[in-house]
C-alpha cells in the first residue's frame, strides 16, 4: 500500500467474570474469578499455561484499562507472547460515582428515571458524583481516534476493556444510536474485531466479527 494508506486490525476483549457477584462495576477494582480467567484464556485461544496456540492472533500491541479485571490478564498475556502492556486510563469503564458497587437490582431502581430520559437524550445519564455519559463517550472516541492515528499499516492491536466502552465503540462503528444499543449482547470475555482502512486521510471501519469468543470456546470444547 502507498504511504498515504494503511490497514489496522483492532481486537476488543471485554474482561472476564470478576469477583463480587451481580453488582455494578465502574471504577471499583475486583479481580477476575477462576471462571473469569478461563473465559479470557479461551477468548484469546491460549493453552492451559496461558501460552499462545496456533489460533492465538498475532497481536503487535496490547492496550489495557488499568483496572485489575483487565490489566491482570493483559500483563499475563503480554508475558506469554513477548509484548509489553500499554496501560491507558482512557479505556477505563465509566465512573458510576455513588452507584458504583450497587447491586444491579438496586441500581436499576436508582437509575430508572435517568435511563428513561437517556432513551431520548444522551446527556440525561449522569451518575451522581460520577462521570456523565457525554464526557464518557467523548473520552472513549478520543482514545479510539488516537489509537488509529498512532498505529502504522499492518498493526494488529488488542484492547482489553469494559462492557460500557464497547457500547460506545461498536454502535459508533455500526452507525447505531448509542442509546439504542441495548439489544447488542456484550457478555464477559466478548471478543470483537474491527478492521480500519485509511486511504488518503479518509477512514472507514467495519466490524469483522462480534462475540467471537463464544464460538471459539465452543470449538475448543468440541476439540477436547
Amino acid at each position: 500500500m502507498s504511504s498515504s494508506s494503511k490497514i489496522i486490525l483492532v481486537d476488543f476483549i471485554r474482561h472476564g467474570e470478576p469477583h463480587g457477584g451481580d453488582i455494578l462495576r465502574g471504577r471499583i477494582d475486583p479481580e477476575l474469578t477462576d471462571l473469569g480467567w478461563l473465559q479470557m484464556r479461551m477468548a484469546a485461544n491460549l493453552n492451559r499455561d496461558f501460552l499462545p496456540s496456533e489460533l492465538t492472533p498475532n497481536w503487535t500491541k496490547i492496550i489495557t484499562s488499568p483496572l485489575r479485571r483487565c490489566c491482570d490478564f493483559s500483563e499475563r498475556l503480554a508475558t506469554g507472547i513477548n509484548l509489553q502492556t500499554n496501560v491507558n486510563n482512557n479505556w477505563q469503564e465509566i465512573d458510576y460515582g455513588d452507584w458504583d458497587g450497587m447491586l444491579i437490582s438496586d441500581w436499576r431502581k436508582a437509575a430508572a428515571e435517568q435511563f428513561k430520559a437517556f432513551k431520548e437524550d444522551l446527556s440525561a445519564l449522569a451518575p451522581p458524583n460520577g462521570e456523565d455519559y457525554l464526557s464518557f463517550k467523548d473520552r472513549i472516541l478520543r482514545a479510539y481516534r488516537q489509537l488509529v492515528e498512532k498505529s502504522g499499516d499492518g498493526t494488529h492491536i488488542l484492547v482489553v476493556t469494559h462492557g460500557g466502552v464497547l457500547r460506545v465503540i461498536l454502535p459508533s462503528i455500526l452507525g447505531m444510536p448509542l442509546n439504542k444499543s441495548f439489544p447488542l449482547n456484550i457478555p464477559f470475555a466478548c471478543f470483537s474485531r474491527i478492521k480500519i482502512v485509511e486511504v488518503a486521510g479518509a477512514l472507514s471501519a467495519s466490524l469483522i466479527f462480534h462475540n467471537g469468543a463464544e464460538y471459539s470456546s465452543l470449538s475448543n470444547q468440541r476439540a477436547t
